[in-house]
């Protein structure tokens, strides 16, 4: 039986959200310090926190926003933030489950916009950047993290490749160059772009997406049967450890 995107998502991380909220690659890091930066700065009336995952990005934002939103299409991870944010007492956080594609949010809604380590699972990045631009007043800040592709080719399948073994609803890791492309197409400006590496623990790595025998058996085989090109670039470990390019894109609507 066929499913959409949208449910595949739903499988995968519904039934983990609560170890998405305790995952402690999601929970800090270089990425995360320099958005909690970025929006003490600015100081936002009403941040929206898109694609929120584990609602590690709105815990950063309460305390320098009015109000935060997090939105993302998992029901349950919205559940287990909620719970989360009444834990912290951050009172200022609301959750609403939504697709990125199709946002309930009025027109120019928020001054502020984060997306963090969400985009490489939509449907349709376009047309999330598009909805993302959308509810974001003009002139705002918008601050887009994610895993990028290293753009050579062999880097890109190798990368493509194990990230959808371990997890269905993989899409797409995009390179920085697609990144800039879907921006500027969708109404953002890309003011600074901030490069990181993040090593992913193998274990936890795949115990988190509940991966199955046969796919961690094929990404440790991708792994040894890669060149040295690869297993340099991606730091590959004796036990199937790894470190990922992550990027950090801070913008503007225009």
């Amino acid at each position: 039986m066929t499913q959409s995107q949208e449910t595949i998502v739903e499988q995968q991380f519904g039934p983990q959200a609560d170890a998405y909220v305790r995952s402690p690659v999601h929970a800090a890091g270089e990425d995360l310090d320099a958005l909690e930066a970025i929006v003490r700065r600015h100081a936002p009336a009403h941040a929206l926190d898109l694609g929120a995952g584990g609602g590690h990005v709105a815990y950063r934002l309460a305390p320098h926003a009015g109000a935060v939103t997090a939105s993302d299409l998992s029901t349950e991870m919205m559940a287990a933030v909620a719970a989360t944010a009444r834990e912290k007492r951050l009172a200022n956080i609301r959750t609403q489950a939504a697709p990125a594609e199709q946002l309930p949010f009025t027109d120019a809604m928020f001054d502020f916009l984060a997306c963090r380590f969400s985009i490489h699972h939509w449907r349709d990045m376009e047309a999330g950047l598009r909805e993302a631009r959308r509810v974001l007043r003009a002139g705002c800040p918008a601050v887009f993290i994610d895993v990028v592709s290293p753009g050579a080719p062999a880097l890109d399948t190798h990368l493509q490749a194990v990230e959808l073994l371990r997890d269905p609803s993989h899409v797409r890791d995009y390179s920085a160059a697609e990144w800039y492309a879907a921006l500027g197409r969708a109404g953002f400006a890309v003011r600074a772009i901030r490069n990181f590496r993040l090593r992913m623990d193998y274990p936890s790595w795949v115990e988190r997406m509940r991966t199955s025998p046969a796919h961690r058996e094929a990404i440790r085989s991708l792994q040894d049967a890669a060149s040295a090109t690869v297993s340099t670039h991606f730091a590959i470990e004796p036990d199937g450890s790894f470190t990922l390019d992550t990027a950090l894109f801070e913008a503007v609507a225009v």
